[in-house]
């Protein structure tokens, strides 16, 4: 009976998170989806699809991934209960490609943003990945392209994700090349679908 009581709140939990998130208002560049969330690495969890678009018609600027992962057994590795796992792609200018500090810099927006904003965290990890393509033969006149990655995860401290969140789609938004929202001023909507 207890097993099962404790499951029924882990539950329960759970889902208070996630409704939180649903009402989370962000900045108006980011479109949102809920998308099918892995399903075997934890007893809980959702999936969010993000992009960033200055436009509506407009190509996203940059795409990424949040998942919310939740046991209520603490796995060793996570450190806590719950698990955030972000990944952060964008395309950036071809003249980044040989930059030997892009993947400094690329991890310094995460981590500079989660101490900004506050967000209580622990046992943060990841990678920052470029791509350079380069086309040849009939494709030779494609100019190259350079693609970064940003691969994230963490564990926050407490069950209000919002501000994870928040700060996370701050984070694309930077990559993206999207200017800031100003400090005090509030994002007036947001398009989670």
């Amino acid at each position: 009976m207890t097993n099962r009581r404790a499951t029924t709140r882990a539950a329960s939990e759970f889902a208070e998170a996630v409704d939180r998130l649903r009402q989370a208002t962000l900045r108006p560049e980011v479109g949102l989806t809920e998308i099918p969330a892995p399903q075997r690495i934890a007893p809980h969890s959702v999936a969010l699809s993000a992009e960033i678009s200055t436009h509506r018609d407009d190509e996203p600027l940059a795409t990424g991934r949040f998942v919310i992962l939740f046991d209520d057994e603490a796995p060793a590795a996570w450190d806590g209960r719950w698990r955030i796992v972000t990944l952060a792609r964008a395309q950036l200018e071809p003249e980044l490609a040989g930059d030997p500090l892009l993947g400094e810099v690329g991890w310094s927006w995460l981590t500079d943003a989660l101490h900004t904003s506050g967000v209580a965290h622990r046992a943060l990890g990841g990678t920052v990945t470029r791509v350079v393509s380069e086309s040849f033969g009939t494709l030779g006149d494609t100019e190259p392209t350079v693609e970064m990655e940003l691969r994230a995860s963490w564990t926050p401290d407490g069950n209000d994700l919002v501000e994870h969140l928040t700060t996370w789609t701050d984070v694309l938004a930077t990559i993206a090349g999207v200017p800031p929202v100003p400090q005090g001023v509030t994002p007036l909507s947001h398009r989670m679908h």
